[in-house]
């Protein structure tokens, strides 16, 4: 009998996404009224349960998707089921003290891990169990590996690393130095969405593959030339977010270059495939096809935001300003969301070949939510736009002024927020039908 970890962490990571829009949207409100439940949970709260349950949600998902590829799709044992049922056990207590750390104020970490740092180890165990059993059962059964695989493999022994690193300020030799210890929060945090991404985007190849049925799409020289580029990025690209500090220019200019180039390869490979794929494979997987489309859409409008603000004359007025929370919105939702949502229709759809999953009302649903989303992002830039106008143009007025001439966009993005989360409950639902049939007992 196949393990059922697979599916858990698949339930957990949506738990962990709903329950991050919930707080999103709560915190979006707070722009609005901003004495709306501030004695309860003020915005200061709800940033990390908002953020910290987003980010859960795409490495549950990918970690899900990862073993039940390897287990149910490639049919291979897992080395050790018992290993496996650890690091899901792990995850789930160590995410509920996490936002046990956040509701009672235990928040001395840092950005994306601001819970207390103690936490941090049960967290690096279940990273070491997750490569344990993924390195021990490719090892015993594949030669060859197509991309994915590496990419999955260096997306997890990087998060090992780069999870390490980000806890390297608790360190006098770091914290006690004010640009080395930036540099590093910051090399450490970029470097972790770079880990993530190699997970998620070899998950997008991994898709790619099996609707095509043809292992050509993650062995050929462009795909690896995807992996040593998005390798190269994950290891130099996080430096175009220290330009503001005093640190050699060569970095700089290094981290330009590199961050002008991943999301193009992989919009190309996309674009190539879709050519490609023929009618019926497209009716054998209709909503992972049109999500890994959407995900094609999204990576051509957030290249064309990067391009900007990796430009360093550009990234001075946009730092700090909601068009950073624009991009970080575009890549979180706009790319990996879709190419996971994708992964978990496909998923569906192998554990039930019979459930409906194209219904008129999810394909609804899957409109909705891009075009929500695309005015959602609109207004997060006009917002950041015209801060930074008044931050380094025009200071005539005074701050809560210019607040108050942005309350239009924070109500945009307050509806069209809700107009997602609702979009993406009504696409879930057959995910979840089929996940909560697999688990019956």
């Amino acid at each position: 009998m196949k393990s059922k970890v697979p599916i858990y962490f698949l339930l957990f990571a949506l738990t962990a996404l709903f329950l991050g829009m919930f707080f999103g949207v709560t915190a979006s409100f707070q722009y609005l009224l901003p004495e709306f439940l501030k004695d309860q949970i003020p915005f200061s709260k709800l940033r990390p349960f908002h953020v910290t349950s987003v980010i859960s949600w795409i490495i549950l998902c990918a970690t899900g998707s990862i073993y039940f590829f390897l287990t149910y799709t490639e049919k291979f044992k897992l080395f050790s089921p018992l290993l496996a049922k650890l690091h899901f056990t792990l995850f789930l207590l160590t995410g509920a003290a996490i936002y046990f750390s956040f509701l009672f104020d235990y928040t001395e970490g840092r950005e994306y891990f601001a819970f207390t740092p103690v936490l941090i180890v049960p967290i690096l165990v279940g990273w070491l169990l997750f490569g344990v059993n993924y390195f021990k059962i490719l090892y015993k059964n594949i030669k060859n590996w197509p991309v994915y695989y590496w990419m999955w493999g260096t997306g997890i022994v990087f998060m090992c690393y780069h999870l390490m690193e980000a806890h390297f300020w608790i360190f006098d030799f770091f914290r006690l130095n004010f640009i080395k210890d930036f540099t590093v929060q910051w090399k450490s945090t970029g470097s972790f969405t770079g880990s993530w991404n190699m997970l998620v985007y070899g998950i997008s190849i991994y898709l790619m593959s099996k609707i095509k049925k043809n292992s050509k799409v993650a062995s050929s020289k462009i795909a690896f030339f995807f992996y040593f580029l998005g390798l190269t990025n994950l290891m130099f690209g996080w430096a175009h977010h220290t330009y503001l500090l005093p640190t050699q220019p060569w970095i700089r200019f290094v981290a330009y270059a590199i961050s002008m180039t991943e999301w193009i390869v992989l919009a190309s490979i996309i674009y190539n495939w879709k050519r490609s794929v023929l009618r019926i494979e497209k009716e054998n997987h209709p909503m992972a096809y049109r999500f890994l489309l959407s995900t094609d859409l999204w990576i051509f409008l957030n290249i064309i935001l990067a391009l900007l603000f990796s430009i360093p004359a550009i990234n001075f007025f946009t730092h700090g300003t909601h068009i950073t929370v624009a991009h970080s919105m575009g890549t979180t939702i706009g790319i990996n969301t879709t190419i996971l949502f994708s992964a978990l229709f496909f998923i569906a759809h192998q554990l039930n070949p019979k459930l409906k999953t194209d219904r008129k009302w999810v394909k609804r649903g899957f409109f909705s939510f891009n075009i929500s989303l695309l005015f959602f992002w609109i207004s997060l830039l006009i917002a950041g736009g015209k801060r930074s106008y008044w931050m380094y143009v025009s200071k005539e007025r005074l701050f809560s002024e210019m607040q108050d001439s942005l309350i239009p966009y924070y109500i945009s993005f307050f509806i069209f927020g809700i107009a997602i989360f609702i979009s993406l409950v009504i696409v879930a639902f057959p995910i979840f039908k089929a996940f909560l049939q697999k688990i019956k007992p």
